[in-house]
């Protein structure tokens, strides 16, 4: 019998039972997770600890290092877990908005696309979890590079897939999409991802005039160039 049937037979003999099934073992699991989630975000990587999680989740510490070799590791998975859940999403509406709006004006499309992600980087966890990785980054480098590519450079192409097909259209002057992309997302998120990073309350109608102005702006520097020379 390896260590993790060992640690969940004692687990099952204190709840009176016996090994417990693949489900009851998911559903831990799923709770260890979001318990580590939670104290990771609120009080950080050095002042978790492995007891602390352990306690908190309802498990034995034999149970949770059968699973996680150490804290580093228990820090990993959740961070893995939280950039796929909580970044992704930003890239994930610049693709779907990319499929949808291939037919619409592009200031319309681009308006859309800018109040949605927005909404999604303001999501609640998110900010917390971009303050752990920056705090982490050095300590767990794959994890910052996992983080910057589902995030960051997932979206840029999906927005940069969305300018070529409105520069197709002859609806926008676009040389280089993936530059044309990161400007956009820079413009849209700049502000309120770093006052959310620093714990900076927002306020929502100052958001909305910067966020109306960044569109009209990247608009504005895109405009194609007419017949003539000038732009229209």
């Amino acid at each position: 019998m390896n260590a993790a049937t060992l640690a969940d037979a004692r687990d099952a003999g204190r709840r009176g039972g016996g090994r417990p099934t693949r489900e009851e073992a998911a559903r831990r699991d799923a709770r260890l997770v979001a318990v580590a989630t939670q104290l990771f975000m609120e009080q950080g990587f050095d002042a978790t600890s492995i007891d602390a999680v352990a306690q908190a989740a309802g498990v034995s510490k034999p149970t949770l290092y059968a699973r996680y070799r150490d804290k580093r590791a228990l820090f990993a998975a959740v961070l893995e877990e939280r950039i796929r859940d909580w970044l992704a999403p930003l890239s994930a509406a610049a693709e779907a908005q990319g499929a949808q709006g291939a037919s619409r004006p592009a200031g319309e499309v681009l308006d859309e696309l800018s109040r949605i992600l927005l909404a999604r980087a303001q999501a609640p966890g998110a900010a917390a979890l971009n303050r752990c990785i920056v705090a982490q980054a050095l300590h767990f480098p794959d994890l910052a590079r996992l983080a910057y590519e589902e995030g960051w450079l997932r979206g840029v192409r999906a927005v940069a897939r969305l300018l070529a097909v409105l520069a197709e259209q002859g609806q926008i002057a676009v040389e280089d999409p993936e530059i044309a992309a990161d400007l956009f997302l820079n413009l849209v998120l700049g502000k309120a991802s770093r006052q959310a990073l620093y714990g900076i309350a927002i306020d929502p109608e100052a958001q909305e005039a910067r966020r109306r102005a960044a569109v009209a702006l990247f608009l504005a520097g895109m405009r194609p160039v007419t017949a003539s020379g000038g732009r229209p």
